[in-house]
């Protein structure tokens, strides 16, 4: 089975962090959002990955190839004009219109079980099955609409007048049949492809109670690297032995000064904290600088500016 992987939007409720370095990349616990994906799909046996690609593109695509990603077989999709989930999916048609095949955004953090989830598809028959998720904030992510384990609405919006604490996780395994509902504009998966399965076979669902957060915007962001971090050492070594990386609180290769002190805090690769400095409840992506007696607090910051949490939206 082939994955493809959505990895080209712009991430603009992360702004300003993805002005400079794409969503895709953005490291939680030092390592990028689209790495805990590659790790996944291996250790479930998914060689093949395809992935679409827009914004920073070039950043995108010289990363993953000095990363040595080995047992990986991954081909990019580069869309000169942004497709959005549909259009984007559409464009790689002739890649997977032979089998069915995974669908994961690139930027969610979770552990969900491939393999399990690709048996549970297989068994059910239908032409596709989303991954959902419960959790008390689904009315403001957008609830999914389930009867009877189909899919049948999205927020309401086909006015089923079906409502839940269940939303889409950004994975499903899908056949080649989406691709006839499937515009080659730019386009929602959700308005198009999704749709047009609950019309025509079914729209199935599996639902995942472990681990998943959506590192879209600074809130989340900041769980993803803060509150979420022993659950995510956990993987270290399974990452480790997948990818050859590791969830980790502070990178190698930071430089911190002797009496500097660092409490609850992720320090990215290249960073350097100054003499007398300190850091406390913050995120320091790749290359931040923190000079000599300075102070960052409950913050998010990288070589262009500091990010106060309390400000962020």
């Amino acid at each position: 089975m082939k994955a493809f992987v959505l990895a080209a939007g712009f991430g603009t409720r992360l702004r300003p962090l993805t002005g400079h370095l794409p969503k895709p990349l953005i490291p939680v616990l030092n390592v990028p959002a689209l790495f805990y994906t590659f790790f996944l799909l291996k250790e479930a046996g998914i060689r093949e990955i395809i992935c679409n690609i827009h914004y920073h593109a070039d950043a995108i695509v010289s990363f993953i190839e000095s990363s040595c990603l080995s047992g990986l077989d991954i081909t990019f999709s580069v869309e000169e004009e942004i497709l959005g989930t549909g259009g984007g999916l559409k464009k790689c048609e002739k890649l997977l219109e032979e089998d069915d095949f995974l669908l994961v955004n690139s930027d969610i953090i979770t552990d969900i079980d491939f393999a399990a989830l690709i048996g549970h598809h297989r068994r059910s028959g239908r032409p596709g099955t989303l991954v959902l998720h419960e959790t008390p904030e689904a009315a403001e992510i957008g609830y999914v609409g389930v009867k009877d384990v189909l899919v049948m609405d999205f927020r309401n919006m086909r006015g089923t007048g079906l409502f839940s604490s269940l939303i889409y996780t950004g994975t499903a395994v899908l056949g080649p049949e989406i691709f006839r509902f499937l515009d080659t504009g730019f386009s929602s998966i959700v308005d198009t492809g999704f749709t047009g399965l609950i019309d025509n076979g079914g729209l199935g669902s599996f639902l995942h109670d472990g681990l998943w957060c959506d590192i879209g915007t600074i809130p989340n962001y900041r769980k993803a690297n803060l509150g979420m971090t022993a659950r995510l050492a956990a993987l270290g070594d399974r990452m480790e032995q997948a990818i050859g990386m590791r969830p980790e609180l502070i990178s190698a290769e930071a430089e911190i000064a002797p009496d500097a002190t660092v409490n609850g805090s992720v320090i990215g690769r290249n960073c350097r904290i100054g003499r007398g400095a300190a850091v406390s409840g913050s995120i320091l992506l790749p290359g931040t600088v923190v000079p000599d007696f300075s102070i960052v607090s409950d913050a998010v910051a990288d070589p262009f500016g500091i990010i106060p949490f309390q400000t962020a939206t």
